[in-house]
């Protein structure tokens, strides 16, 4: 089978390799459609992982089942799935307490070699904890969004509640975008979106957004504070990974408000902030990475239901031959939003 492989982001390169073989409680899948997380379009992150078959936004049909899977799984042979590439223990003192991104088994697990493969295996824990049928009104394109659905709700469940509240989403990409059908699906009252990539501005009033700040025009917490009659916003969404937009959320919160590090910052910022701003204000930062199986689940209901519908986000698709083209252009910030693999 062909696999995209990265040694360096200037380094992508279609390699052979073989189709893995599942074991007794395993499955095997033949790739249908990976999505490119924003993510991996970090140099510093994605390439301390180097050599690495790239992705973990997958879907595809089940060719493959080991002889004992159906001891874990009702997942049959040529259903349509979703397979989150890290899944959980369900046993260990984070899992107990639903904080899945600090298991052991979480950390460590993975799909078989990546997302941007022909074929996949998808290891037992992988299989039984957060492998997910696919309905059949969700495409295998709307599929790849389950995952990253998952990362926004797992911060909008942190800062709730979000119904009838004021949220702000800063940087409008595809992660910020999926933040703004989540929020709108989940009852906010007003929500502001602040970039300053013009395509990206209007794309987002097209989706229903009910504000947005061109911040390479105008100042955003002005703005937002003529936006809100001064109040500020609830719920903050901080997106680049940047910590100069960190400390530009928080001036953005409203009193007891909430803001969401959905990203990291890049390797040796520092966020400088005024404790007094925090504590007067009663602003709280919530950091919230990855996500979990309860999160996909609910991630998964609310596309089958089109309470969100993320394939309206996909600007560009790609075959596997192209997966450097493909990279190079999501990493651009430019014109597109979601860019995918697509599989014959």
């Amino acid at each position: 089978m062909k696999v995209a492989r990265l040694y360096s982001f200037e380094d992508i390169r279609i390699e052979e390799a073989p189709v893995p073989v599942p074991g007794l409680r395993e499955a095997l899948i033949k790739t249908k459609a990976s999505g490119i997380c924003s993510g991996d379009l970090m140099p510093w992150y994605i390439e301390k992982k180097a050599p690495l078959v790239l992705g973990h936004e997958p879907a595809g049909e089940v060719v493959a089942l080991g002889p004992e899977a159906e001891k874990i799984t009702d997942i049959k042979i040529g259903d349509g799935v979703f397979v989150h590439h890290h899944a959980p223990c369900h046993e260990c003192h984070y899992c107990e307490k639903a904080d899945y991104v600090h298991c052991h088994t979480w950390k460590t697990s993975s799909i078989v070699p990546g997302g941007m493969a022909e074929y996949i295996l998808i290891p037992e824990v992988n299989l039984e904890n957060d492998t997910l049928k696919l309905p059949r009104n969700v495409s295998y394109e709307e599929a790849v969004f389950i995952e990253p659905l998952g990362c926004v709700l797992k911060g909008l469940r942190r800062a709730a509640p979000v119904e009838g509240r004021t949220a702000l989403v800063v940087g409008l990409g595809v992660m910020g975008m999926l933040h703004v059908l989540a929020l709108k699906a989940l009852g906010a009252k007003h929500v502001v979106g602040a970039d300053m990539v013009q395509r990206r501005l209007e794309r987002a009033i097209e989706l229903g957004i009910d504000a947005v700040i061109d911040v390479s025009r105008e100042d955003p917490v002005e703005s937002l504070r003529g936006l809100t009659k001064g109040r500020m916003a609830d719920i903050v969404i901080s997106g680049p990974n940047s910590a100069e937009a960190m400390a530009l959320s928080v001036e953005c919160a409203a009193e007891g408000g909430k803001v969401v590090l959905f990203t990291p910052a890049k390797p040796g910022e520092v966020l400088t902030l005024d404790p007094n701003l925090l504590y007067f204000k009663e602003v709280s930062l919530i950091p919230s990475y990855s996500t979990g199986p309860d999160d996909t689940r609910e991630a998964l209901r609310l596309i089958e239901t089109g309470k969100v519908r993320p394939g309206k986000l996909i600007t560009h698709r790609f075959p596997l031959e192209e997966t450097a083209r493909a990279y190079r252009l999501a990493a651009q910030a430019g014109d597109s939003l979601k860019v995918i693999i697509t599989f014959e």
